[in-house]
């Protein structure tokens, strides 16, 4: 049964049932009758509606945080809700008088990982150890020597669950990446199974044509010729020999024409696979319903820059939707891309969009990048299918003989992706 579920569900479902189990002393607590010569405070007080609430405050905020966990990003709203779940923890021991809150704190730092950076969650850590050290000295009587010790033995505590769910975090984004590199080895298969095909079949037809049709030719010249210089029921039989070669003839060359038609490749079949089981993405893809591509080298080109556009949204956008937008129209190829990520003020150009660029301007093609904060990030591509359009493109990045060069068209534009460098 558990084998349903994945492992961010199942540490949302454990943490949720030590909340719950928490309960149980609590409710136990209320029902025993205030001892007057006891330390505890019974829960049919004041101070027991207010463990009540802190109690139901923490499973609250646990359960806010923790939907989706590993699979949505962190807004600003879920920061003081971070606040609040620590906070409900230590209200728990201080208003119960117990170490109820320290056994929450331990589920906090378990999901911790998932939910601030490294440094800010050990401050947070350790700033609620400390916090919790009045709580032994009001509620069990330590002393401040005793409650810090004893805060001290939480921290290992807790420090070991942060640990935990600090690697588990770890290896989560290792399975994800793999899962990512897994979909980008299946589209770069897709497109060679696709090259491999569309070779043979050029392979095959310029066999045809160059042994075939030249035997065949030189067969029905050489009956052409017989059919003039023989007579009686011999010249039927060369004519009738002669009328055949001319239609195998004519089937060869139809059928290399056939193949050199259907050599180009399928780029639906090459990009789809991108768009299968990437972490934390959901990709939409909008391209035509026939979208073949003659050239393997282009075809290759926007492989790589749909692949680095997923990655980017993946990795630095922090995007939870990306929407590409394919177009083959008058010789040209457009790849539209918009993703609904943090976006940036400040651009800066990685080896990522900058491997992009040098693909692109090699066969004539712009890249154009757009971003805002809030607004996330808009690529805009343009990759020309037709030497012609190559050749423009080149020879205008070079620069007239004793000018300074000029920069090149696809390096006008600013680029606004944030990328590691």
């Amino acid at each position: 049964m558990l084998a349903r579920f994945d492992h961010n569900r199942l540490l949302r479902y454990a943490g949720l049932f030590t909340w719950g189990v928490t309960g149980l002393p609590l409710l136990f607590l209320s029902l025993v009758p205030a001892d007057p010569l006891s330390q505890g405070v019974s829960l049919a007080t004041l101070e027991g509606w207010r463990t009540w609430i802190s109690w139901g405050t923490f499973g609250l905020c646990y359960a806010w945080l923790t939907r989706g966990l590993g699979q949505r990003r962190i807004t600003l709203f879920d920061y003081p809700m971070l606040v609040l779940l620590a906070g409900s923890a230590i209200a728990i021991s201080y208003y119960s008088q117990s170490g109820l809150g320290s056994v929450l704190l331990m589920v906090v730092a378990c999901v911790l990982p998932w939910l601030l950076p490294l440094k800010p969650g050990i401050a947070l850590l350790v700033l609620c150890e400390f916090a919790i050290i009045p709580v032994f000295v009001r509620g069990l009587g330590f002393t401040w020597g005793e409650a810090a010790l004893q805060a001290a033995l939480f921290v290992g505590f807790t420090g070991f669950a942060y640990v935990t769910g600090l690697v588990a975090r770890q290896q989560a984004q290792a399975r994800d990446e793999q899962r990512r590199l897994n979909a980008e080895l299946r589209a770069t298969r897709a497109l060679l199974a696709e090259s491999v095909r569309v070779n043979e079949r050029t392979r095959i037809s310029r066999e045809l044509h160059d042994l075939l049709g030249h035997h065949l030719t030189a067969l029905s010249l050489n009956l052409e010729v017989a059919n003039h210089l023989v007579r009686g029921q011999a010249k039927e039989h060369v004519t009738q020999a002669h009328t055949l070669a001319k239609l195998l003839l004519s089937d060869v060359r139809e059928a290399v024409s056939r193949l050199r038609d259907d050599d180009a490749i399928d780029m639906r079949a090459t990009l789809l696979p991108l768009a299968d089981n990437v972490p934390g993405l959901r990709i939409e893809m909008e391209m035509p319903r026939s979208f073949l591509l003659n050239d393997p080298e282009r075809a290759h080109v926007l492989l790589r820059c749909t692949q680095e556009i997923i990655t980017n949204a993946v990795r630095h956008a922090a995007a939870e939707t990306l929407r590409l937008r394919y177009r083959n129209e008058a010789g040209v190829v457009t790849l539209e891309a918009f993703d609904d990520g943090k976006g940036a003020e400040m651009a800066t150009a990685g080896n990522g969009l900058l491997g992009m660029r040098e693909r692109l301007v090699a066969y004539g093609g712009t890249l154009q990048v757009e971003t805002s904060p809030g607004n996330g990030f808009a690529v805009r591509l343009r990759l020309p299918l037709e030497e012609g359009a190559e050749a423009l493109a080149r020879a205008a990045v070079v620069a007239p003989q004793g000018q300074e060069p000029r920069p090149r068209q696809a390096a006008t534009q600013p680029d606004t992706a944030v990328e590691a460098p």
